[in-house]
């Protein structure tokens, strides 16, 4: 049988997260969305060079920024079963919050935050599933109300 191309338990797309303070990110990211560390080589300064986390079914990487990798911070779009209670979770570990929670003209319930390390997070739980009929009778009803969007 022929090697996967992608390890197991990996996606074909991964988020790598360059950041600074590494190792306080992983402790937001274990406290606010139960991400769990799998995997962690430290630099001789002791900074982290790379870690592997899971949450949920997927895979986050990321390594403390460096002169070679400076810090960039992202958005990211995590899908959970309460994004209210993922939200004040969140907050409670230290995001900074960027939007309360809301239903969504696209079906989900949605919510966004500011880890402590800059990047954003949008925490969405869906609600119901549209046919795009569906989704476009809302969009243009959404459009003649003047609101640009959910």
């Amino acid at each position: 049988m022929p090697q996967s191309p992608i390890p197991d338990g990996m996606h074909a797309v991964t988020p790598y997260l360059i950041v600074p303070r590494a190792a306080a990110l992983i402790a937001f990211l274990a406290e606010a969305f139960g991400a769990v560390e799998a995997f962690r080589v430290e630099r001789p300064d002791g900074l982290i060079r790379h870690a592997s986390l899971k949450l949920a079914d997927s895979t986050i990487e990321l390594a403390d920024a460096s002169d070679a990798y400076p810090a960039m911070p992202c958005a990211l779009h995590l899908y959970v079963a309460d994004a209210d209670a993922t939200f004040r979770a969140a907050l409670a570990a230290g995001a900074t919050a960027t939007q309360e929670p809301y239903d969504a003209f696209y079906g989900d319930r949605e919510a966004g935050i500011i880890d402590p390390s800059g990047n954003h997070w949008f925490i969405a739980t869906r609600q119901e599933t549209l046919s795009e009929a569906e989704m476009a009778a809302r969009v243009d009803a959404m459009l003649k109300q003047g609101r640009p969007g959910g």
